[in-house]
């Protein structure tokens, strides 16, 4: 009798536990679906990927057209459009500007023989901008290299001299519009240099369609000997005399090849090295608000362990 009163009591009490597991599982299922709606539910701004906010939106029932789900689903995909665009876009500007970069100091080291040294080297000869009187009293025309070792025009400047015209002027520092209107016996005027050497301009040299020698030969050689001209003569040398000068030019150009070059360039890295360089990026969006959103405030930590505690009475 005792064992048969130990059975009864065993089977009656088994159907009790099934029932407080399945409310215990109710609860808990009551509390996840608590705690995923205070999450945002089908907030596109808190879920990453179409994927998962139809997956979060098809937990909550039948997704109809219409509703919210529909709405973030699409909003998403706009912008992963809109992110992909500008992907793009930022990779067709770098290649741009790494270009732009490479090609600007390539540029800078081009024009440093060509405009750049001539240009200082012209500020520093002090040419008189006020055209004085010369005159050619020699032109010589030679042939070969040795007999070349000095040119009044020679088109371009790193190519040898096998042709070369050599012409030598006296010069006075008279005016040359003040001789026009009253000209001088050449016979009887003081000049200031005799014989020096006549430059076409201040490094002797100059490239195509600017400079052609054989219009210069022809414009100061054997037909003119003894004709005054106007000339430019150094006031740091005084031996130098060019034909051709101008300060606006000469300065125009200078500023010209040092600024746009550096300029490019400098923006070229600057923007290079704020979308690419993290320590760029830190340093320039470096701010107060940064650290708001990294560290939770005060008012968040009480409503977190608030939300725990109901979670707990759950």
């Amino acid at each position: 009798m005792k064992k048969s009163s130990t059975i009864t009591t065993t089977t009656t009490s088994m159907p009790t536990s099934p029932t407080l597991s399945t409310q215990t599982l109710s609860a808990s299922k009551m509390s996840l679906s608590s705690s995923s709606s205070r999450s945002g539910g089908c907030n596109p701004g808190s879920i990453s990927g179409t994927g998962s906010i139809r997956s979060s939106c098809q937990s909550h029932g039948p997704i109809r057209p219409g509703s919210g789900c529909v709405d973030a689903i699409k909003a998403k995909r706009e912008e992963i459009e809109i992110d992909t665009i500008l992907e793009k876009a930022k990779f067709y500007t770098s290649v741009c500007l790494g270009t732009t970069a490479i090609l600007s100091v390539f540029t800078f080291l081009f024009l440093i023989p060509f405009v750049v040294d001539p240009a200082i080297s012209t500020i520093i000869a002090d040419y008189d901008p006020v055209p004085v009187t010369c005159v050619v009293i020699d032109h010589i025309y030679a042939e070969g290299i040795k007999n070349c070792s000095w040119s009044s025009c020679r088109e371009g400047c790193t190519s040898s001299l096998t042709k070369c015209h050599q012409l030598f002027v006296n010069y006075t520092r008279i005016p040359f519009s003040e001789w026009e209107q009253n000209p001088r016996d050449l016979e009887r005027v003081n000049w200031d240099v005799s014989y020096t050497k006549f430059l076409i301009n201040s490094e002797g040299c100059g490239y195509p369609p600017t400079t052609n020698c054989s219009v210069f030969a022809r414009q100061y050689g054997f037909s003119h000997i003894g004709e005054p001209f106007p000339c430019y003569y150094s006031r740091a040398y005084p031996e130098v005399v060019i034909g051709r000068y101008s300060w606006e030019n000469n300065l125009y150009h200078l500023v010209l090849s040092l600024i746009i070059p550096n300029v490019l360039f400098a923006i070229s890295i600057g923007v290079l090295s704020y979308w690419y360089c993290p320590c760029c990026e830190k340093a320039c969006n470096k701010s107060s608000r940064v650290y708001a959103e990294k560290f939770p405030t005060k008012e968040d930590k009480l409503l977190c362990h608030s939300d725990e505690d109901d979670e707990m009475e759950y």
